[in-house]
């Protein structure tokens, strides 16, 4: 039996993709900050699911997933999921520097984690959840973007360090475009897609080993022309995240 911890499951693609996990008979793993939904998602599972709260922003955070992994006997793959953001036009420190603690700091803190692990049980897989927002600079939300974009380059960096070891580590990097979950609450986003749907594909890259993939081929479209524009007229664009 496969066996899989998600972290940042108590909600939105998270808890979709540990649900889609376990209906294919994978042993899942369910971490987040909810202890009682943790728990409410463990009750309806009934088996071969598990629950540890935790808050990804703390230092016990690591010692809060070697228990887990421990209490499940082992594990084949790490999803973090866990992310935050928003739109800061006004550029209010506190949401920048919470987005960083999240999804820099925190992020960083699980994933060296899950590298170590598996580096020495000898073989694994790492997957996160980053954005298309990281493949260029968004001034409508500039610790988001600038957080995802850390997060492609650090796995990135981790796949070239797992080589250069000779790890039999596998890495798969998903890029999502606007999905319908509780992050973009109140906000009105175009070519917006379905949790289940998005859930659906993530579960097939896991399942693939995928390195990357930008989901769905509207975004990779786009993401394609995002690339080709020059930085100075990208920085005179009015582009809304």
């Amino acid at each position: 039996m496969k066996k899989a911890i998600i972290i940042g499951a108590t909600s939105g693609m998270g808890e979709a993709t540990a649900k889609l996990l376990h209906k294919r008979g994978w042993c899942v793993g369910l971490m987040g900050r909810r202890e009682e939904r943790l728990q409410q998602l463990v009750s309806e599972m009934e088996v071969n699911a598990f629950a540890q709260q935790v808050d990804i922003t703390q230092e016990d955070a690591v010692e809060k997933l070697s228990s887990l992994i421990e209490r499940m006997g082992g594990v084949d793959l790490i999803f973090n999921v866990s992310g935050i953001g928003k739109q800061n036009k006004d550029l209010d420190p506190e949401i920048e520097l919470a987005t960083v603690q999240t999804n820099v700091v925190g992020f960083t803190r699980m994933v060296t984690a899950a590298f170590n692990y598996f580096a020495l049980k000898g073989k694994g897989h790492i997957a996160i959840l980053s954005s298309i927002a990281g493949t260029k600079g968004l001034g409508a939300a500039p610790a988001y973007s600038a957080t995802k974009r850390f997060q492609n380059t650090y796995i990135q960096c981790l796949a070239q360090l797992a080589h250069m070891r000779g790890l039999n580590i596998k890495f798969t990097d998903i890029r999502p475009g606007f999905v319908d979950t509780d992050l973009l609450k109140g906000g009105k986003y175009p070519m917006l897609m379905k949790p289940d749907k998005v859930a659906k594909k993530i579960v097939k890259d896991l399942v693939k080993q995928k390195r990357k993939d930008v989901i769905d081929w509207r975004y990779a479209i786009l993401v394609f022309f995002w690339k080709l524009i020059p930085d100075w007229i990208w920085e005179r664009l009015d582009i809304h995240n």
